[in-house]
């Protein structure tokens, strides 16, 4: 069992206050689903969603969850995945991280919880790590995520940053995930113009991730959040990509200089699990102000953006 009050002082200032005996549970007991599985865990998501995070990770120690909640098959596997993390120790290391690097920890019982996550379903995040604002967070669900090819061409990088900046002029969050190519450019471009922009990290949010873009990273942080879905020291990889996030926490996705095929991958997930409407912008020889661009080459408008979006 865990100690109510040794799971207060290891939460400490990562939780706003005061909180009962049974939140402060909640709250421990997410951080511990968080260090055992990977994003978008559908078993995990069935469970707590079933029987709270605390009741969960009860059964789960117990080796208890081959009831009607999950199918003997399903619970077998789940085991499997997250027993090699129950190692002694993971969870307090993982908040000694978090207090080190000043993050907050939010949960779907916080007011500044982004419901729109909550689409997801059985995917949606367990919890939320946040630098900066965390009332940042609910100002997402009204925003746009601009997101696209690490390898971008300067273009495409213009596109996005013009896009952006016409947004941000309106009004509107722009979301991304502060990688190389057209994240940046939209971050960028916001911070330039006095925007609002969020950004959602695919590693712990103790350190930058590229490393290059540090200040960056800190300057969002200093102006808005960053925001991650994975645990404290978690490292960035290709399985933890968050623009399945970006777009669930938001109305309206523009995603840049990709191939066709991953677009198309891209949209047919984010669409099934959330709802949330995708416009593309295909690699093409011709420019967006060319009265010969049109169809899926052409990038929507800022004001049909703030349309989809609902401002």
């Amino acid at each position: 069992m865990i100690d109510p009050q040794r799971a207060r002082d290891e939460l400490g200032a990562l939780v706003a206050g005061p909180l009962s005996d049974d939140d402060i549970l909640d709250r421990y007991a997410r951080v511990v689903w968080n260090s055992l599985t990977e994003p978008g865990d559908a078993a995990a998501g069935i469970l707590t969603g079933s029987l709270g995070a605390f009741e969960a990770l009860a059964r789960v120690r117990r080796g208890d969850i081959s009831d009607s909640i999950l199918e003997p098959g399903e619970a077998r596997a789940a085991m499997q995945r997250w027993e090699p993390r129950m190692r002694p120790g993971t969870v307090s290391g993982v908040l000694r991280t978090a207090r080190a690097a000043r993050l907050r920890l939010i949960t779907p019982a916080d007011e500044v919880w982004p419901d729109a996550v909550d689409d997801l379903g059985v995917h949606a995040p367990v919890a939320l790590w946040v630098r900066g604002d965390p009332r940042s967070i609910a100002t997402a669900c009204t925003g746009v995520a601009i997101v696209g090819a690490r390898a971008a061409t300067s273009y495409g990088e213009h596109v996005a940053g013009e896009f952006a900046a016409e947004l941000a002029a309106s009004g509107i969050p722009i979301v991304s995930g502060a990688a190389f190519g057209i994240d940046a450019a939209a971050h960028r471009a916001t911070l330039a113009g006095g925007g609002h922009t969020i950004a959602l990290m695919a590693g712990g949010l103790e350190r930058a991730y590229p490393q290059a873009h540090t200040d960056l990273v800190e300057r969002i942080a200093a102006t808005g959040a960053v925001v991650g879905e994975v645990a404290p020291g978690s490292a960035p990889t290709k399985w933890r990509c968050v623009y399945r996030t970006c777009g669930a926490v938001t109305t309206f996705t523009v995603r840049g200089s990709s191939s066709c095929r991953q677009v198309w991958l891209w949209e047919r997930s984010l669409n099934r699990r959330s709802g949330r409407s995708v416009s593309t912008v295909h690699r093409w020889p011709r420019s967006r102000t060319s009265c010969w661009t049109s169809g899926r080459a052409a990038m929507p408008s800022p004001a049909a953006a703030r349309t989809r979006s609902g401002c």
